[in-house]
């Protein structure tokens, strides 16, 4: 059993958006959000470019003004409140900061322009200094410092007033992949110790599951997905959301009852799914790392379980990535599928080998409404 950490302090909302929509002329950027952030959560907007994720945050920010639709922070409206007056920090993917300042400088701007006496912004800039660990570096100037020194300034100069909410739109979007995952690192654990709101904003699945504690996926101005990384992950609640999160493999089945269907003439046992009628058309969603590719060999000295589907292929290539190992096969019919297993479990099998494809009803989706477009689009914006 995994060990999970459990949050004692009440559930409680801080943030409701309510039927929230911003148009430029034609164009619907955000269509009728509502969502309710809770105090202390991390919430990640998660979508492609154009989504609406960033347009939404910034009318939360107060940036851009909502064509319709409320804003409440504990119950008041922000809509009408200036940017400065939201109790609301924002951290850009640009750093933003005063290139003729020194860090302890720039780290102090926002309480000199609130007039904070001198005693009190050295108290709060020391405690900044130390929280992103960058004491020792002072009195250097932007300039002197590395993209995640001046990132980690951006993020102190933004908590030193201590806004209830912290708003950030691509912050690591521009550093390199180890330096972006030491700094998501160090944002999970400062979260964890000043337990403030923060509202994430990211294009990238990965930075996604590894900060969040929940997801809102954006497409075309919508939610079309929220909860946990682990609960949308396991279970989508649409196709869109399975392409976009994770590599997904996608069957076109037709239903036969409400517990099975059909595949290139295959019977498959499916999980049941109430108000499906015969040869309605479904799509079967499984994930590369919850099916088998056995040899026939070994799919005759395992013989199938009940819930369990089997289907024949022939490999097309395999890839060894170190850790894992990826197979990609065809069925007869023409179907292309991905999957994926710790490498060092089985010998490579070569181009042409024939197969058998195992997995159990209960890992796969099921979904009878889908668009073609969710099934390419989503995935070629990751």
């Amino acid at each position: 059993m995994s060990a999970v950490i459990q949050d004692t302090r009440e559930n409680k909302t801080l943030v409701s958006l309510r039927n929230l929509n911003k148009h430029y002329g034609d164009f619907t950027a955000v269509d009728n959000i509502s969502l309710d952030i809770q105090d202390g959560e991390f919430l990640t907007f998660l979508g492609s470019s154009g989504s609406g994720k960033s347009t939404t945050l910034s009318m939360l920010a107060g940036f851009e003004t909502p064509s319709s639709g409320e804003i409440l922070v504990e119950s008041k409206s922000l809509v009408n409140v200036p940017p400065h007056k939201r109790d609301i920090g924002m951290v850009f993917q640009r750093y933003s900061l005063f290139p003729h300042l020194s860090v302890r400088d720039n780290i102090a701007f926002p309480l000199t322009i609130r007039k904070q006496n001198a005693a009190e912004t050295a108290k709060r800039v020391d405690a900044m200094l130390k929280l992103v660990q960058l004491d020792k570096f002072a009195h250097r100037r932007p300039a002197q410092l590395s993209g995640g020194q001046q990132q980690r300034v951006a993020i102190a100069r933004a908590l030193v007033y201590e806004p209830r909410i912290l708003l950030m739109d691509e912050p690591l979007g521009a550093l390199d992949k180890k330096l972006r995952e030491d700094l998501q690192d160090e944002l999970r654990h400062l979260h964890r110790r000043l337990g403030i709101t923060i509202v994430y904003v990211t294009h990238d699945q990965e930075e996604a599951m590894r900060l969040s504690q929940r997801i809102a996926i954006f497409s075309h101005g919508r939610i079309v997905g929220l909860g946990s990384g682990y609960d949308l992950y396991q279970n989508p609640p649409n196709a869109f959301v399975a392409s976009f999160l994770g590599n997904s493999n996608f069957l076109k089945v037709k239903a036969q009852g409400n517990a099975a269907a059909s595949f290139e003439n295959q019977p498959l046992a499916i999980r049941p799914t109430a108000g499906l009628h015969d040869g309605q058309d479904l799509v079967l969603m499984v994930r590369p790392e919850k099916a088998q590719v056995l040899t026939p060999e070994q799919s005759a000295q395992t013989p199938l379980a009940a819930g369990w589907n089997e289907i024949p292929a022939k490999v097309a290539e395999t890839v060894f990535l170190g850790e894992s190992l990826t197979c990609s096969v065809v069925t007869s019919g023409g179907t292309n599928l991905t999957l994926k297993e710790l490498s060092g479990a089985t010998q490579p099998l070569q181009p042409g080998a024939p197969v058998r494809v195992r997995w159990a009803a209960a890992d796969a989706c099921v979904y009878s409404e889908w668009n073609e477009s969710d099934l390419t689009k989503a995935a070629g914006s990751h």
